[in-house]
């Protein structure tokens, strides 16, 4: 079975905790943001989803970055044909953790049930983030 949902807007990384000047940790609010957009984004698409403790997944997920409005004709064709792709951040770890995290509890009921993932980064016209999610049991 699969399971597929798109994140509308550029990609976003997850980013470290911080810690305040009296010891005091806490998540930064745009990635706080960001993963209730991906749950809620689940929620919506799978209302009827129960996560299983007994299920493995293979998770995917494509990070279309925006085409800079500065490049050359010849440069964007080859950042949509795939020639070209982003070196910049957030970096690829950072992409594909902001999401697993988020869907703990939600997809499934924890993060270490995904036995094989993978992230994409490429350029494309409309910025998005596309996650697919094999089921396997």
């Amino acid at each position: 079975m699969l399971l597929s949902f798109e994140l509308p807007g550029p990609p976003y990384g997850k980013a470290r905790h911080r810690t305040t000047r009296t010891g005091i940790n806490y998540t930064p609010k745009e990635t706080v943001s960001y993963e209730g957009l991906v749950k809620h984004t689940f929620r919506t698409k799978f209302p009827d989803w129960l996560p299983s403790a007994f299920t493995s997944f293979v998770m995917t997920i494509v990070a279309v970055f925006p085409i800079p409005k500065s490049v050359s004709k010849k440069k964007r064709l080859q950042m949509i044909s795939g020639a070209i792709r982003p070196i910049s951040r957030p970096d690829w770890d950072n992409v594909g953790k902001v999401v697993s995290d988020s869907l703990n509890k939600i997809a499934y009921r924890d993060d270490s049930q995904v036995v094989d993932g993978r992230v994409v980064k490429v350029y494309g016209e409309k910025p998005e983030v596309s996650v697919t999610f094999e089921v396997l049991d």
